[in-house]
């Protein structure tokens, strides 16, 4: 990847403390111009970015393990998707694809039905944000069905709308002060397996059973319209459900006529080692809701899935003024194109081989790190109080996450009780990068 971002150096670089002088001024300027309610992660203000490094406004060179939320999967500022992108641009930037159609938008779709799981026939709709596509399946759910229930699971994310607010477990900091919320929601417990009772080895079929029968006592399956559920949660904590879960509760969805629902927002488009995140355990689900990675960058999002069930709600009943946006759909055939020609499945997979043993080690040292988990290029581990004891330690959190970014790494952390440090490199990163890295965070652990 190095020869494709020639021109900013692939290698990390500190030359000002952090943040330096520039992103401090500019952070004055924030303050005094944008609402407080919108936080960041790292105070640092960006100028250019590509391939694995961010580089600021004083001249800092971050190794990036954060991708903008799993977003630039292909590299920032890919070439392939800069190309399309401006291509498009010179032709025309919108006309809404509900007064003049364009080429584009049918291509993203083409794709999408071919490339989500499952050979059956399939349609999409274009839209804006992983929230907008989750809440459209929703709506998409209950006009097939007929039916308004909606069950979600513990530790779910989904949104910021106010559907997926109701939608989303964690009420700190998205639901906080922010209600009443959209009725006929019903949360089940998660496979959690870490902190699941009677074990790992026994999380997924003990979850699924839980689930299937309270369905089936308080709500009953002939009123719920959907089961909606992240094939691995993000802001959850990068909680992969455990093992059989996941196909148990699309088989009972199948007995019931239920519409299930794989939110792919975060784990789509090769980021767990597989195109998406739900063919891991061989599962279709009849709705896919997409975002992020899709678009190298620009804001599109979709639902894909099941043509009887896409093609139940009455003409006019979906869109909206900016889905679909030209160029945002040009730089999506580029991304997926860059995911199939650069093998970027393989390098998921490879990138998880490499990150997971280290964190692994990491475990065998330090009582601290509680678990470690994680498919591909989505990896996490989970912070705790010590040897035996699984309460959440967010203060070790900060202090490793403080670290990291002083030294020019930036990283993300997750989880309902805000303790898990979450790895999403770009898909693209260099070795050197991702070893270099690994390197910050293991040294970030020996100074707690």
């Amino acid at each position: 990847m190095a020869t494709e971002y020639a021109d900013l150096p692939q290698q990390r670089r500190i030359v000002t403390e952090i943040p330096g002088p520039v992103s401090r001024a500019l952070h004055e300027r924030r303050v005094a111009a944008v609402a407080r309610g919108v936080g960041s992660v790292l105070p640092v203000y960006v100028a250019r970015a590509g391939g694995g490094i961010v580089e600021d406004v004083d001249g800092n060179r971050f190794i990036d393990f954060g991708s903008g939320i799993a977003v630039t999967n292909v590299g920032n500022a890919n070439p392939r998707v800069v190309a399309r992108a401006s291509e498009q641009l010179a032709n025309f930037t919108h006309t809404c694809f509900m007064v003049n159609p364009y080429e584009g938008y049918v291509e993203v779709c083409e794709a999408l039905n071919r490339l989500t799981p499952g050979d059956h026939e399939k349609r999409s709709i274009l839209l804006n944000s992983g929230a907008e596509a989750v809440e459209n399946a929703v709506k998409i759910a209950r006009s097939a069905t007929g039916r308004q229930a909606v069950v979600v699971f513990d530790h779910a994310y989904h949104g910021r709308t106010n559907l997926t607010m109701a939608l989303t477990a964690k009420n700190m900091p998205y639901k906080q002060g922010f209600g009443p919320f959209a009725g006929e929601v019903y949360r089940m417990p998660m496979a959690y397996p870490f902190r699941w009772p009677t074990g790992p080895d026994n999380c997924g079929p003990e979850a699924a059973a839980q689930a299937v029968e309270l369905i089936t006592t308080q709500i009953g399956p002939e009123n719920v319209a959907a089961v909606l559920i992240e094939p691995i949660q993000g802001e959850g904590g990068f909680i992969e459900p455990g093992r059989g879960f996941l196909p148990a509760l699309a088989e009972f969805c199948r007995e019931h006529g239920i519409v299930f629902v794989a939110d792919e927002v975060q784990t789509g488009f090769a980021r767990t080692g597989d195109l998406f995140a739900c063919e891991h355990e061989g599962v279709v689900p009849d709705l896919i809701t997409t975002a992020k990675g899709i678009a190298g960058g620009l804001p599109l999002a979709a639902v894909t899935g099941r043509a009887e069930i896409m093609d139940a709600v009455h003409g006019g009943g979906l869109g909206g003024t900016y889905g679909g946006n030209p160029t945002a759909c040009a730089a999506a055939l580029a991304a997926l194109e860059t995911i199939e020609s650069e093998k970027l499945v393989e390098r998921a997979r490879a990138i998880g081989d490499a990150l997971l043993p280290r964190l692994r080690a990491l475990a065998e040292r330090y009582d601290v790190i509680g678990d470690v988990r994680g498919r591909g290029a989505m990896v996490a581990v989970e912070l705790v109080a010590g040897a035996g004891d699984r309460t959440p330690n967010p203060e070790a959190l900060a202090s490793v996450v403080r670290h990291c970014h002083d030294n020019g790494l930036v990283l993300l952390t997750a989880g309902t009780y805000g303790n898990v440090i979450r790895l999403l490199p770009p898909l693209v990163i260099g070795d050197d990068l991702l070893d270099e890295g690994m390197s910050l965070l293991e040294e970030a652990f020996a100074r707690l």
